[in-house]
């Protein structure tokens, strides 16, 4: 059976790596919190200790080396699910945006070639593109308007002109789970705007199920959009939602908008012949 390793076992990651271990593989999983490791442990994960923004200020820190090493050692696939996080001190003395986020990536990769990993999945976003009015589908083009949409699109380019290894990427529309969803939020608060733009959005089960169906069907070298086939608008969704929760109904401008950017699922469907489960939404 594959051994994989799981490069961020946070709110997608954590449960993932649990699936995985159901399914019979073995699962190597990597945390920035030391107080984090014993809970990995205890659900079955081989826990590491991995901070790749750490690997250039260490390079002399063999602890540093050794952990990502035997993170990787063995494994045949490696899933990378780490967000940007780009906010806070991320800006060098200029005032620009440093490209953090693709220096971890790019920190990463002489690892993953003297490892056995061949292939890797990397969880991006549908935020490379840019908001077009018209249907989104794997052949746009990207154009990513925010900073972390930027530094994803570089990123997912390391890794696919990479010949050391097979990359699928994966991007995700706006994640939901039991615990996490944007009515919350949004509840209460007045003039949102945007009433008429259609939402793009994809469970965590959805998540974890697509991974597992990439993997099972050996699924490389191929750019996915992940996002449920369900796109009422925001004003109808989280109307519609706040109500269900009890939570108070937020209140959107009474101006339209022009913004009607639709995320196609077409492909997933058809290469992995993947069926959402949309009672989930």
């Amino acid at each position: 059976m594959k051994k994989i390793s799981i490069l961020g076992c946070g709110w997608l990651g954590f449960p993932l790596a649990k699936r995985l271990i159901e399914k019979g593989y073995t699962v190597k999983g990597s945390t920035t919190s030391e107080n984090k490791l014993s809970i990995l442990e205890n659900a079955g994960i081989n826990p590491f200790l991995v901070i790749l923004s750490e690997v250039e200020e260490s390079i002399e820190s063999e602890n540093v080396l050794e952990s990502i090493n035997d993170f990787l050692n063995n494994s045949e696939i490696l899933i990378i699910d780490i967000p940007p996080k780009l906010r806070g001190n991320n800006a060098d003395s200029s005032g620009s945006s440093r490209k953090v986020f693709v220096e971890k990536i790019q920190n990463l990769i002489p690892f993953i070639e003297k490892s056995n990993v061949k292939k890797v999945l990397f969880v991006s976003s549908t935020s490379v593109y840019g908001d077009e009015n018209e249907i989104i589908t794997e052949e746009t083009n990207p154009n990513p308007e925010t900073e972390s949409g930027k530094q994803l699109l570089l990123a997912e380019a390391i890794l696919q002109k990479n010949k050391n290894f097979e990359t699928t990427i994966l991007r995700f529309g706006g994640l939901i789970g039991e615990d996490r969803h944007p009515v919350k939020f949004l509840a209460g608060k007045e003039n949102l705007e945007n009433p008429d733009a259609p939402v793009n959005l994809i469970h965590q089960n959805d998540c974890i199920s697509i991974i597992e169906e990439i993997i099972t069907q050996s699924k490389w070298n191929i750019v996915f959009n992940a996002v449920a086939p369900f796109h009422p608008t925001r004003e109808e969704y989280y109307t519609q939602k706040a109500k269900e929760q009890n939570l108070v109904v937020p209140k959107f401008s009474s101006e339209k908008s022009n913004i009607k950017k639709t995320i196609s699922s077409d492909k997933i469907q058809n290469v992995l012949n993947y069926k959402f489960n949309l009672e989930d939404y």
